[in-house]
């Protein structure tokens, strides 16, 4: 008797520190893992989420970028840590819901594994070409590659990213021949495209637009259904010709499993708080975003939806881990 009321006590404290611990979080700096290079789209938009969660709750958010293989490193690591709430991933489309279908041996479930905290925003993307490229439309892009079969090629942010899946749909809808050429993240993408090494590139476009406005990259279309109004004068990716052409990429915050769910539900109730701001609202506006007003269930919705859609087109491609 005395054992068991040894045993309910302890399952007391134990509860009641657990209540304790998710009423002081965070009570020391928070390390948010973002799965590609410093200075691409999910690194500004997951600095702008640290920030504001770094204001609200007076800690630090520190950005950890771990760019790579798809952006299977960064969730191996987010992976492997403690479910606390101080080790959080901010990740995009292509690495929950693509690489899973290209890389076979993962160590973790995107499903399982990692659990929605907040989607943060919608981003489209954009076709840019290096200057040394004569097209100045999609069609004459498209007509210079039917004419010269697998000698142009395509750079993206890695195998299974956004940015390579955009141009295996646009390869796929206009029966161009294009290589691959991937990279580990936007930056260095971007500035071998910009150096003539490659020759075309859909990428986010918070990263590629200040170098096409900088007549370092032509841009050709936006790859959502309506323009942007931080570029429109491009076109969208049908207005250009390219029937059924519509895709983008999210952005937004995950927690480990396990973690105590009403740490989640402090931190996305934090930045309800935050993207309600103007500030917030303009920042990811100037960066061609769309706010995301999904509920932490939704998003939760939104990854199982696009990874059986990815998976699918993933499959009919034959992408595989290069």
């Amino acid at each position: 008797m005395h054992s068991l009321c040894r045993t309910i006590a302890c399952i007391g404290v134990t509860a009641v520190s657990s209540v304790a611990s998710s009423q002081s979080y965070p009570e020391k700096t928070v390390r948010v893992v973002v799965p590609y290079s410093a200075g691409g789209s999910a690194d500004i938009l997951a600095r702008l989420t640290g920030k504001a969660l770094g204001a609200h709750f007076g800690q630090s958010f520190v950005i950890d970028n771990r760019g790579g293989a798809g952006g299977v490193i960064a969730h191996e690591l987010v992976a492997r840590a403690v479910p606390d709430g101080y080790t959080l991933l901010y990740s995009a489309a292509g690495p929950l819901t693509v690489s899973p279908h290209i890389y076979s041996k993962l160590s973790y479930d995107p499903l399982k594994t990692f659990v929605p905290v907040k989607l943060t925003a919608f981003v489209p993307l954009m076709l840019v070409v290096n200057p040394k490229i004569t097209a100045t439309t999609v069609k004459q892009l498209i007509d210079a590659a039917l004419a010269n079969p697998g000698k142009l090629t395509y750079a993206s942010a890695g195998t299974g990213s956004a940015t390579h899946l955009a141009a295996e749909l646009f390869r796929s809808l206009t029966g161009t021949e294009i290589a691959h050429v991937a990279y580990k993240g936007s930056p260095p993408a971007l500035m071998d495209l910009m150096a003539g090494q490659t020759d075309m590139m859909i990428d986010v476009l918070i990263s590629a637009l200040p170098h096409a406005k900088a007549g370092k990259l032509r841009a050709l279309a936006i790859t959502s259904t309506t323009r942007s109004a931080l570029a429109p004068t491009v076109p969208t990716m049908q207005e250009a010709g390219v029937k059924d052409f519509d895709t983008g990429t999210w952005f937004g915050l995950l927690a480990l499993a396990g973690t105590n769910p009403q740490i989640i539900t402090t931190i996305a109730r934090a930045l309800d708080q935050a993207m309600a701001q103007t500030e917030f609202t303009a920042a990811v506006a100037s960066q061609g975003g769309e706010l995301s007003r999904l509920t932490t269930d939704q998003f939760g919705e939104l990854i199982k939806s696009d990874y059986v859609r990815w998976g699918k087109v993933v499959k009919s491609a034959g992408i595989k881990n290069e």
